[in-house]
Protein backbone atom coordinates (compact mmCIF):
# COMPACT_ATOMS: atom_id res chain seq x y z
CA UNK A 1 0.00 0.00 0.00
CA UNK A 2 1.45 3.10 -0.79
CA UNK A 3 -0.38 5.84 0.96
CA UNK A 4 0.87 9.17 1.38
CA UNK A 5 1.73 10.45 4.96
CA UNK A 6 -0.15 13.70 5.49
CA UNK A 7 0.26 14.48 9.43
CA UNK A 8 2.39 13.31 11.80
CA UNK A 9 0.54 10.60 15.02
CA UNK A 10 2.79 8.81 17.92
CA UNK A 11 1.14 6.22 20.18
CA UNK A 12 2.90 4.88 23.50
CA UNK A 13 1.42 2.29 26.40
CA UNK A 14 1.93 1.16 29.15
CA UNK A 15 0.56 -1.63 32.05
CA UNK A 16 -0.42 -0.47 35.45
CA UNK A 17 -0.77 -2.89 38.28
CA UNK A 18 -4.42 -1.90 38.96
CA UNK A 19 -7.70 -2.72 38.12
CA UNK A 20 -9.11 -0.34 34.75
CA UNK A 21 -11.44 1.38 36.97
CA UNK A 22 -9.13 3.13 39.18
CA UNK A 23 -6.33 3.66 36.34
CA UNK A 24 -9.42 5.55 34.34
CA UNK A 25 -10.43 7.42 37.44
CA UNK A 26 -6.63 8.82 38.16
CA UNK A 27 -7.01 10.19 34.95
CA UNK A 28 -10.40 11.67 34.64
CA UNK A 29 -10.58 12.90 38.14
CA UNK A 30 -8.81 16.59 38.37
CA UNK A 31 -7.54 15.85 42.21
CA UNK A 32 -6.06 12.74 41.34
CA UNK A 33 -4.27 14.18 37.76
CA UNK A 34 -3.10 17.08 39.99
CA UNK A 35 -1.18 15.10 41.60
CA UNK A 36 0.97 13.52 39.55
CA UNK A 37 0.63 14.82 36.09
CA UNK A 38 -0.56 18.89 36.01
CA UNK A 39 1.70 19.82 38.49
CA UNK A 40 0.17 23.39 38.62
CA UNK A 41 -3.56 21.97 38.82
CA UNK A 42 -6.07 20.22 36.28
CA UNK A 43 -10.03 21.72 36.80
CA UNK A 44 -12.83 20.40 35.62
CA UNK A 45 -13.22 16.12 35.58
CA UNK A 46 -12.96 14.74 31.55
CA UNK A 47 -16.64 14.33 31.06
CA UNK A 48 -17.89 14.42 27.13
CA UNK A 49 -18.60 18.07 26.27
CA UNK A 50 -16.66 19.60 28.92
CA UNK A 51 -13.93 22.51 28.43
CA UNK A 52 -11.03 21.69 31.82
CA UNK A 53 -7.84 23.77 32.12
CA UNK A 54 -4.14 22.18 33.02
CA UNK A 55 -1.22 23.63 34.00
CA UNK A 56 2.17 22.27 34.54
CA UNK A 57 4.91 23.73 36.59
CA UNK A 58 7.16 23.22 33.42
CA UNK A 59 4.69 24.60 30.55
CA UNK A 60 2.82 27.77 32.97
CA UNK A 61 -0.07 28.60 32.14
CA UNK A 62 -3.51 26.95 31.72
CA UNK A 63 -4.38 24.96 28.76
CA UNK A 64 -7.67 24.66 28.07
CA UNK A 65 -8.61 21.11 27.09
CA UNK A 66 -12.41 19.92 25.34
CA UNK A 67 -13.79 16.70 26.25
CA UNK A 68 -15.21 14.83 22.91
CA UNK A 69 -15.87 11.56 24.40
CA UNK A 70 -15.72 9.46 27.75
CA UNK A 71 -16.38 6.25 27.89
CA UNK A 72 -15.93 5.28 31.10
CA UNK A 73 -13.78 2.89 32.21
CA UNK A 74 -12.59 2.33 28.71
CA UNK A 75 -11.50 5.63 26.70
CA UNK A 76 -11.24 9.43 26.75
CA UNK A 77 -10.56 11.69 23.88
CA UNK A 78 -9.85 14.90 24.06
CA UNK A 79 -8.56 18.10 22.07
CA UNK A 80 -6.28 20.71 23.29
CA UNK A 81 -4.05 23.69 20.79
CA UNK A 82 -1.83 22.07 18.61
CA UNK A 83 1.37 24.46 17.45
CA UNK A 84 2.07 23.17 13.86
CA UNK A 85 -1.01 21.23 14.11
CA UNK A 86 -3.04 20.12 10.69
CA UNK A 87 -6.03 21.16 12.64
CA UNK A 88 -7.02 23.55 14.95
CA UNK A 89 -6.17 21.37 17.45
CA UNK A 90 -4.72 17.78 18.71
CA UNK A 91 -6.51 15.37 19.42
CA UNK A 92 -5.66 13.11 22.37
CA UNK A 93 -7.22 9.19 22.63
CA UNK A 94 -6.25 7.41 25.91
CA UNK A 95 -7.43 3.42 25.47
CA UNK A 96 -7.42 1.64 28.91
CA UNK A 97 -8.28 -2.06 28.46
CA UNK A 98 -8.02 -5.31 31.32
CA UNK A 99 -5.82 -7.29 31.33
CA UNK A 100 -4.19 -10.40 33.40
CA UNK A 101 -7.98 -11.02 34.90
CA UNK A 102 -8.77 -7.38 34.97
CA UNK A 103 -5.75 -7.29 37.86
CA UNK A 104 -3.82 -4.55 35.43
CA UNK A 105 -4.66 -2.26 33.06
CA UNK A 106 -2.95 -1.67 29.59
CA UNK A 107 -2.90 2.24 29.00
CA UNK A 108 -2.40 3.44 25.50
CA UNK A 109 -2.23 6.79 24.20
CA UNK A 110 -2.28 8.14 21.05
CA UNK A 111 -2.14 11.86 19.44
CA UNK A 112 -2.48 13.01 15.91
CA UNK A 113 -2.62 15.69 13.68
CA UNK A 114 1.17 17.48 13.50
CA UNK A 115 1.73 18.74 10.46
CA UNK A 116 4.98 17.08 8.66
CA UNK A 117 6.70 20.02 9.35
CA UNK A 118 10.08 21.17 11.45
CA UNK A 119 7.68 22.58 14.05
CA UNK A 120 4.75 19.66 13.69
CA UNK A 121 7.66 17.37 14.54
CA UNK A 122 9.00 18.90 17.22
CA UNK A 123 5.88 19.73 19.11
CA UNK A 124 4.71 15.63 18.28
CA UNK A 125 8.29 14.54 19.75
CA UNK A 126 8.02 16.44 22.73
CA UNK A 127 3.99 15.65 23.40
CA UNK A 128 5.39 11.80 22.83
CA UNK A 129 8.15 12.67 25.58
CA UNK A 130 4.97 14.20 27.50
CA UNK A 131 2.56 11.67 27.49
CA UNK A 132 5.28 8.86 27.95
CA UNK A 133 6.49 11.06 31.18
CA UNK A 134 2.46 11.20 32.18
CA UNK A 135 2.47 7.25 31.56
CA UNK A 136 5.77 6.63 33.97
CA UNK A 137 4.29 8.67 36.98
CA UNK A 138 0.43 7.64 35.67
CA UNK A 139 1.93 3.88 37.43
CA UNK A 140 3.70 5.42 40.38
CA UNK A 141 1.19 7.42 41.72
CA UNK A 142 -1.79 4.75 41.27
CA UNK A 143 0.62 1.53 42.18
CA UNK A 144 2.55 3.83 45.08
CA UNK A 145 0.96 6.78 45.97
CA UNK A 146 4.65 8.42 44.70
CA UNK A 147 4.81 11.78 42.64
CA UNK A 148 7.39 11.27 40.25
CA UNK A 149 6.96 15.18 38.94
CA UNK A 150 7.51 16.60 42.10
CA UNK A 151 10.49 18.71 42.35
CA UNK A 152 11.49 17.44 38.61
CA UNK A 153 10.55 20.99 36.87
CA UNK A 154 10.62 23.18 39.35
Amino acid sequence: MNEELKDLSFTVSGRVGRPVDAVYEAVADPAQLSRYFTTGGARGRLEPGTEVSWDFDDFPGRFPVTVVEADPPRRLVIRWEGVDSSEPDTTTVFEFEPIDDGARTLVTITERSWRLTPGGAENAFGNCAGWTGMLAALKAWVEHGINLREGFYA
